[in-house]
């Protein structure tokens, strides 16, 4: 009998840094609606992504998985770029 693992968390993001060896760090936002005033305002994340073909650019849009920890900030992997 095999395991299944558990569904893991995927984010599509903007690359913003490519400086590090086989990292990219990836903006990621999302739009919500503030709780009390119901203004739309947009919220970003930073992310620390492995990125094995070190080819990415900034500015390119990427799609990430959580994957186990990688170093002290690296939490994510790119899976894709689009």
């Amino acid at each position: 009998m095999t395991q299944e693992r558990g569904k893991r968390k995927e984010v599509v993001g903007v690359v913003i840094g490519n400086k590090m060896d086989k990292t990219v760090t990836v903006q990621v936002s999302c739009k919500m609606r503030h709780p009390k005033y119901q203004k739309v305002v947009e919220r970003t994340s930073k992310y620390y992504a492995h990125d094995d073909s070190d080819a990415l650019e900034v500015g390119q849009k990427v799609r990430l998985m959580e994957t186990r920890p990688l170093s002290k900030l690296k939490r994510w992997r790119v899976i894709e770029a689009l």
